[in-house]
């Protein structure tokens, strides 16, 4: 297989992109419990599956323009849940942020970073989920100029709902 090389793209009249405007972004990974994991991904997408086997669950969430598929890891094999690969969801602002805390709380997901604001690396407003299997998902803001403007000297985290932060 060909090394890949963008300059070998033929942009000639077109938008210089790999792909033209994407319609839906479909992502795909294998679960421990399949059952658990599609209870859990139900909630916190606020879609019932399209379509649910013993194999498989497939959600469409239109808003997202996102096609998810979890999977039965029928091969026994461990899967990499210890590392950074993470599923990011961006919402709308900070108050969007700590709505899908109090979410995630009511329906007993694990937190594994509160809402709060980060200013080192790309600024936002994020919280760390984990899901049933144990894969991290990012829910993040990113921030408003005005909001940026306010950046501590210290740089320090700034935990947005009161008694998250660490003791």
């Amino acid at each position: 297989m060909a090394a890949w090389n963008p300059e070998r793209m033929d942009t000639t009249n077109q938008n210089p992109v790999m792909f033209p405007a994407a319609q839906e972004f479909h992502l795909s990974f294998r679960v421990s419990n399949l059952a658990e994991s599609t209870r859990f991904y139900e909630h916190f997408l606020g879609v019932a599956p399209k379509q649910s086997t013993a194999r498989f669950s497939t959600f469409i969430v239109p808003h997202l323009c996102l096609n998810l598929v979890i999977l039965v890891n029928d091969r026994g094999e461990a899967l990499d849940t210890y590392s950074l690969y993470h599923v990011g969801l961006g919402v709308k602002d900070r108050a969007a942020v700590i709505e899908s805390y109090h979410r995630a709380m009511a329906a007993g997901a694990e937190i594994v970073k509160p809402p709060r604001t980060t200013w080192r690396g790309t600024p936002l407003h994020e919280l760390w989920l984990r899901d049933p299997t144990g894969y991290n998902i990012e829910v993040y803001a990113r921030l408003t100029d005005a909001e940026l403007a306010e950046m501590p000297a210290d740089q320090e985290p700034f935990f947005l709902v009161p008694g998250t932060e660490p003791k």
